[in-house]
């Protein structure tokens, strides 16, 4: 080494780098950061494809088949044979799905043993109402003995898109389903 006019010893330039800050620095922000990150989770709800011809053929003739009709006008709650049992009009704010629920809880009062519903879809009703109105069909929550639980309507939900005009066959509405069988 060579010494300066002061006599410290001048150092040399060398080609590596001191990491030691940097890995401290990580050692201390990674765990730090998982700590702290929100773990998301995904929901995932079960459906089912609609019954076909066939497989309606086998099933209880005196069994009915719940409909609930999603479009721009509101819903329509069905028999399934085209008889209205309730139509729910859009409400300024849009669908009114506390409306749904209470029809639906009323439903199920009437047919306690039944559990699926057939929700059938205009082409363009939003992601968002069909998920807030299989949310009312499916169950509610209520307070029994000061605890939070939640009752099961008709946790069954097949989709399918509304039938064209004059046509009485929801198999025939012109997607692909399959049959439950």
């Amino acid at each position: 080494m060579r010494r300066t006019r002061r006599g410290h010893a001048a150092t040399e330039a060398s080609g590596e780098f001191d990491v030691s800050p940097l890995m401290n620095l990580m050692i201390v922000l990674v765990p730090v950061l998982m700590l702290s990150m929100t773990l998301t989770y995904t929901r995932v709800i079960d459906l089912d494809l609609p019954w076909s011809d066939s497989a309606r053929g086998s099933a209880d003739p005196a069994a009915v088949q719940l409909e609930v009709r999603v479009d721009a006008d509101g819903f329509s709650v069905t028999d399934g044979e085209g008889t209205v049992i309730r139509d729910i009009p859009v409400a300024p704010g849009g669908h009114d799905f506390a409306t749904l629920a209470l029809v639906m809880q009323n439903l199920k009062r009437e047919l306690p043993n039944e559990r699926d519903v057939l929700l059938l879809l205009e082409p363009d009703v939003n992601y968002q109402t069909v998920v807030s109105a299989m949310d009312s069909i499916r169950g509610f929550r209520t307070r029994v003995d000061g605890k939070d639980v939640t009752v099961e309507l008709f946790p069954v939900i097949s989709l399918g898109d509304i039938p064209a005009a004059g046509d009485n066959d929801v198999a025939a509405a012109g997607d692909t389903r399959g049959d439950r069988s």
